[in-house]
């Protein structure tokens, strides 16, 4: 059985090296996407939001820098809001329980997430009405 913790150099083993491993990066991330998608209403409000912008930025007459800003911005959006979600499973595992603590780490992550917002409303504003 493989030891949890670090070795003597101070590394984690994983156990899965070269292709075994991207693909089972690959197949976590899956099935992270598919628990926000299905598990949170507020990603899958953020995904049917940013799937309207990013069509509309691929058919708005600007430059290819500003689209791919106005891609960008939806894409960091989604991820801070993967964080977030992530906080806060993290949290609620840990107890259910109201704590000061707990009540400022998913504060910040949704703080977090309305920086991620305003950034994509400031930069769209810039890009379209500018």
């Amino acid at each position: 059985m493989q030891s949890s913790g670090p070795s003597a150099t101070g590394k984690y083993s994983h156990g899965k090296t070269g292709i075994a491993r991207i693909v089972g990066t690959l197949i976590y991330s899956r099935d992270g996407f598919l628990t926000a998608v299905y598990g949170e209403a507020a990603f899958r409000q953020l995904l049917v939001l940013h799937s309207v912008l990013m069509i509309t930025a691929l058919v708005v007459n600007v430059s290819g820098v500003e689209r791919a800003l106005l891609l960008a911005v939806c894409f960091i959006s989604l991820l801070v809001e993967l964080l977030n979600s992530a906080i806060e499973a993290v949290v609620d595992r840990i107890s259910l329980e109201r704590h000061p603590l707990s009540k400022n780490a998913k504060d910040m992550g949704s703080a977090a997430q309305t920086t991620a917002l305003l950034m994509v409303a400031v930069v769209w504003g810039v890009i379209l009405l500018a």
